[in-house]
């Protein structure tokens, strides 16, 4: 063994663990710093609570959709999900009378289809990415019957405020997204439920010898994840007052961008909340970036998928490693 190698063993430090784990963060934190330098535009609380509180329901999904990655899973299904809660949340303020009644289904209907997805992939033993491709199409129909095709508007007081309104300056968006966030790091670090979560990702055979109900997890976090699209399609459609059968068209994609530029191993047992959350944001700032410089969009797109796809290469090559 060189001396090299044997100093690198002796202070135990893993560079490239070190490497995944920060990056999204630097990343963020560089971009910050060339936006707030090259226009007076970007650093003021307008704008950033702004980059917030439109980026918060993404965020949502993208949290959830971490604790599916980390398990070993993929959700193709979180837009179409978003899609029919929204609808459902805006038919039911509608056609009940109950705009709180509504803002309350739209989590609910998110839960039962994700339960769905939980069960065609424990069950039927579908692998994820096909199960919730699949689901995606039936719950994008879905959307589209309940509404006809058409939107469905509610502009009830009582249906707006939760998209709308705030405490002071910080709209409720953002307050639930730290709340939900704050909630899902827990279950994730501080519980027992996380750590199956974790150790059925890293091995699933290894955890069900070891006792773990390893289906009973996996539906968990789906349902979880289907909840999370839910609850942010009921921050959507209450910001614009429109059930939209087409509202998550996308978003699903973002959210395991966001998840995969937060460092979680796409092949499962790795992953945290908190870069997750970077990841989203990190996308956010691109996006903003290019719309207040007036870049060409063409270059947007390859700037986020270039970054995107390095995040992808160092998850490879750590679990090469």
């Amino acid at each position: 063994m060189t001396a090299t190698a044997s100093a690198r063993a002796g202070s135990g430090v893993n560079v490239p663990a070190l490497v995944r784990h920060y990056a999204v963060l630097i990343m963020l934190v560089a971009l910050f710093v060339v936006l707030s330098v090259s226009t007076s535009s970007f650093l003021t609380l307008t704008n950033l609570l702004n980059i917030l509180n439109q980026n918060a329901p993404l965020a949502i999904i993208a949290v959830a959709g971490t604790l599916v990655v980390i398990c070993g899973g993929f959700d193709l299904s979180t837009g179409a999900i978003f899609s029919v809660a929204n609808v459902v949340a805006a038919w039911v303020a509608l056609h009940l009378n109950s705009p709180v009644l509504g803002l309350i289904a739209a989590p609910l209907a998110g839960a039962a289809l994700g339960l769905v997805n939980g069960v065609a992939i424990t069950r039927l033993r579908i692998h994820s990415f096909l199960a919730t491709l699949a689901s995606s199409l039936v719950y994008a129909g879905l959307a589209v019957l309940i509404t006809g095709g058409f939107l469905i508007s509610v502009q009830a007081t009582g249906f707006t405020a939760l998209g709308r309104g705030g405490i002071g300056p910080v709209y409720y968006a953002i307050v639930i997204l730290a709340l939900f966030a704050l909630l899902s790091g827990f279950l994730l670090n501080r519980t027992a439920f996380g750590r199956y979560v974790l150790s059925v990702g890293g091995n699933a055979e290894a955890a069900e010898l070891s006792g773990i109900r390893v289906n009973r997890i996996k539906l968990y976090t789906f349902l979880y994840s289907g909840l999370a699209a839910g609850i942010a399609a009921a921050i959507g459609v209450s910001r614009i007052g429109t059930g939209q059968p087409q509202a998550g068209d996308g978003m699903q994609l973002l959210a395991i961008a966001a998840v995969i530029l937060g460092g979680t191993s796409i092949y499962g047992g790795v992953g945290a909340i908190w870069r997750s959350v970077c990841g989203v944001y990190l996308l956010a700032l691109i996006d903003n970036g290019f719309d207040i410089l007036n870049a060409n969009p063409f270059f947007k797109d390859l700037t986020t998928g270039v970054v995107i796809l390095a995040a992808v290469a160092l998850s490879v090559a750590s679990k090469r490693r």
